[in-house]
C-alpha cells in the first residue's frame, strides 16, 4: 500500500487520553463486572493498554474476526493474535475496544466469534476513530473521534516499539 502523506491525521496518542477517558466514565456508570475485550490487533493494543492506565486487575480479552469474516476466501488467517478470552463469556458484560469502525464488517465476525463462545449479557463498543462509512447498522457506545475519511483509503493504527500510537492512512488495494 502506498502511504498518503497529503492527509491531516489526528494525533493517536491525543485521543487515546480521550478514550481512556471515555471508557473509564462508561465502565464506572455500566453493568458491574465488565470486561474489556480488544478486537485484533490495534483494538488488542488498546485494551492492553487500557487495563493496565485504568488499574484493572487480570488481562483483557483478545477476539479475533478472522474465521467469521465474509471476505475469508480473499484474506484467509490473519498473522495477528487469535482469541484469548480469560473470563467466562456466558452472562458477562463486555466492552468490545476496536481502532477504527468502518463498515461494521468486521464488528459482524466478531460478535458471531464471541457467542461462539457464549451468551454475553451485554455487549457494548468503544472505538479510536469512527470514519463512517457503515455497511450494517453497527454503532460504537463510545467514539474519541469522528474522522470522515475517503473509501478510497485505509486508517490504521500502528504503535512504536516504544509503545507510542499513530496513525496510517494509505490507498485502498482495489
Amino acid at each position: 500500500m502506498t502511504p498518503l502523506p497529503d492527509y491531516p491525521l489526528p494525533d493517536a496518542e491525543a485521543l487515546y487520553e480521550a478514550l481512556r477517558n471515555g471508557v473509564n466514565l462508561l465502565l464506572a456508570g455500566g453493568p458491574q463486572p465488565t470486561h474489556l475485550v480488544g478486537i485484533t490487533s490495534g483494538g488488542a493494543w488498546l485494551a492492553e493498554r487500557l487495563q493496565h492506565d485504568l488499574g484493572r486487575s487480570g488481562e483483557p480479552g483478545i477476539v479475533s474476526s478472522a474465521m467469521h469474516r465474509d471476505d475469508f476466501a480473499q484474506r484467509g488467517l490473519a498473522s495477528a493474535r487469535q482469541t484469548s478470552l480469560p473470563f467466562d463469556v456466558n452472562g458477562a458484560h463486555l466492552l468490545l475496544v476496536d481502532d477504527v469502525l468502518f463498515t461494521g464488517r468486521t464488528l459482524r465476525a466478531v460478535l458471531n466469534e464471541l457467542f461462539d463462545h457464549g451468551r454475553p449479557a451485554s455487549v457494548r463498543l468503544a472505538v479510536l476513530v469512527d470514519r463512517g462509512g457503515r455497511e450494517l447498522p453497527i454503532q460504537a457506545d463510545l467514539a474519541a473521534a469522528r474522522l470522515p475519511v475517503p473509501a478510497d483509503r485505509t486508517l490504521s493504527l500502528a504503535r512504536t516499539e516504544s509503545g507510542q500510537l499513530r496513525f496510517n492512512l494509505e490507498a485502498r488495494q482495489p
